[in-house]
């Protein structure tokens, strides 16, 4: 099994506290910022960052959907990392200052891909796809704080 990783990032025009707050609260902004994608959206414990647990699916394709459970911790300042207890999924949230008035939201998440020739093609274009819904996602959450 290869691992497979996604990465997308974005400048948002808000301080990195405001945007850090805002990925961080699961109660009411980030349900309202996921994509499509995602469905089933539930917060089982707390839903302001760490000791967050919350529910979704993931659509990444026509054929392929993921139940995600997440924990989610705030190893340091500005980061949530999200750990899927239903697969090896780690996604890391990463907001930094960029600037006056700026910040760069980073997200990047990780997996165990498949073996053999259906692992080949998840390297290949999970990616690609994941990155798509997550610039979509950075896209809400940009017009959400920059109001």
């Amino acid at each position: 099994m290869a691992q497979v990783e996604a990465t997308t990032e974005r400048i948002i025009a808000a301080d990195a506290e405001t945007v850090f707050d805002a990925l961080a609260d699961y109660k009411e902004v980030r349900g309202k910022v996921l994509t499509g994608h995602f469905s089933e959206y539930e917060v089982r414990e707390g839903g302001d960052g760490e000791g967050t647990l919350v529910h979704w699916k993931l659509q990444a394709t026509s054929k392929r959907v993921r139940d995600c459970l997440l924990e989610v911790t705030e190893p340091t300042d500005g980061q949530l990392i999200e750990k899927d207890r239903n697969s090896s999924m780690v996604t890391t949230w990463t907001v930094t200052p960029a600037g006056e008035g700026k910040s760069k939201a980073v997200v990047s998440t990780v997996w165990n891909g498949a073996a053999g020739i259906g692992g080949f093609f998840e390297k290949a274009f999970a990616p690609k796809g994941l990155g798509r819904i997550y610039d979509e996602l950075l896209r809400n959450l940009a017009a959400e704080v920059e109001k």
